[in-house]
């Protein structure tokens, strides 16, 4: 006979996640915990963070990190690696939850990888300011970008080369590959 496991509201989520040293994800009244990456993640996950932060200053949309918890209309409430929003950050939960990114950046982990690319972009897709996607490889070079169309039409394109730029639509700037992957060094 198998055990029922607890559904916790998202009150209770909320709570807990205020008291908890790690961070975690909330779907569907289940609560996981959120691993740890790499050395190499953390790396990239700052170059992206500090190379946002640099491109934006002075202009209305602004980068948050990782410490910041976005919540979607279909209920997923998760920390992504890096988030954009324009003008006035929408914000619940004493100013701890963003509602509105224009922007959000997954660095992908051996462990995170079909997730972030399935389940949790479906998810991602229903918010209404939502408009650029980039998955960051922490292993290699490499990023896939989606960008939000007309009529809830997503177009892909994938860069492999450090020399690679990404224009990112929402924001009007461009990333360079070979500033994600600064001081980044794979075995």
């Amino acid at each position: 006979m198998q055990t029922a496991m607890k559904k916790y509201t998202r009150e209770e989520y909320l709570a807990k996640e205020q008291l908890s040293e790690e961070k975690h994800e909330f779907y569907q009244g289940e609560i996981f915990a959120m691993a740890g990456g790499t050395c190499n993640h953390g790396a990239i996950g700052l170059n992206i963070t500090a190379a946002l932060k640099n491109k934006l200053r002075g202009k209305s949309c602004q980068p948050t990190n990782s410490d910041v918890c976005i919540e979607t209309p279909s209920g997923l409430l998760t920390y992504p690696d890096a988030t954009v929003f324009c003008g006035q950050a929408v914000l619940s939960e004493q100013q701890r939850t963003l509602l509105n990114p224009v922007v959000i950046i997954e660095v992908l982990s051996p462990s995170t990888r079909h997730y972030d690319r399935s389940e949790k972009f479906r998810l991602y897709r229903s918010i209404p300011t939502f408009h650029d996607y980039l998955l960051v490889d922490s292993e290699k070079v490499g990023v896939e970008y989606f960008r939000k169309v007309e009529n809830n039409e997503w177009l892909f394109r994938e860069y492999l080369e450090l020399s690679d730029s990404i224009y990112l639509h929402a924001i009007y700037e461009s990333l360079q590959l070979s500033e994600l992957y600064n001081e980044v060094h794979f075995t």
